[in-house]
């Protein structure tokens, strides 16, 4: 399974902020493994539980559920930084407790290509590309494995240094 093609299934498991949408419900597999709590007969219960661990065993090798760890959510952060999805609500929001929202990343870069239209093109060692959206002339002559560092700016936009380069308006592709 690709690995932005797993987020419509990692909505049903990890934990969303509420800021902008209600938080998502559980996972169907999931929610049977915790309503066999509810069975006091202890053989009836283990029974439940062998069953319900096995379907939600099955759903997850399947890629129909994804279980991630704080780490795995870290990492999911920083890869989809800089991506505007507003169709789906805030995965992985700040409500993921011991996971803190990501303000900007540090990398190399890899290579840029200065386009058409005099802009840059900037493709980073992480595998991120990032496309220069203001009209200012970039002076800087960037290099393979300079320092890269993003950051939001105001009102959802990025914008990114390049070695010791003034910072430029980017937008990630």
């Amino acid at each position: 399974m690709s690995f932005i093609s797993g987020f419509a299934a990692a909505a049903a498991v990890v934990a969303l902020s509420g800021q902008t949408a209600p938080p998502q419900e559980r996972a169907e597999t999931l929610s049977r493994v915790t309503a066999c709590r509810a069975i006091a007969d202890s053989a009836a219960r283990l029974t439940c539980y062998d069953t319900a661990v096995g379907a939600l065993d099955a759903a997850e090798r399947q890629g129909e559920v994804v279980v991630m760890d704080r780490a795995q959510v870290g990492e999911a952060r920083r890869q989809l930084f800089g991506f505007e999805m507003p169709a789906l609500p805030r995965l992985f929001g700040a409500a993921a407790e011991g996971v803190p929202e990501i303000d900007s990343i540090e990398t190399t870069l890899q290579s840029a290509t200065q386009v058409a239209d005099s802009r840059w093109v900037f493709r980073l060692a992480d595998g991120g590309v990032w496309r220069q959206i203001d009209s200012e002339p970039f002076r800087y002559r960037p290099r393979a494995g300079d320092a890269v560092r993003v950051r939001k700016a105001s009102l959802g936009s990025f914008l990114m240094t390049v070695g010791d380069s003034r910072a430029v308006r980017v937008r990630r592709q």
